[in-house]
């Protein structure tokens, strides 16, 4: 039987950067965009997380892993 992964709101924040940081993702993405990169069977233990800290999935991902400061190269 398959384990499901536990996503704190802190590791779908940082999976999140992730894909911005690698270009794979817009950070203007609606939220809903990151279910691409989530195992389906993990990914409604995603949106309850999302719930519980007031995240719709229509928001967007600069949303969630706020605003940073970028630096050139």
């Amino acid at each position: 039987m398959l384990q499901t992964k536990v996503y704190s709101i802190d590791l779908i924040k940082d999976e999140a950067r992730q894909l911005v940081c690698q270009g794979v993702v817009c950070c203007h993405q609606p939220i809903y965009t990151l279910c691409q990169y989530i195992p389906s069977r993990d990914w409604e233990c995603v949106e309850c997380e999302l719930e519980d800290h007031d995240f719709l999935l229509r928001d967007r991902i600069i949303d969630l892993i706020g605003s940073e400061d970028w630096h050139e190269d």
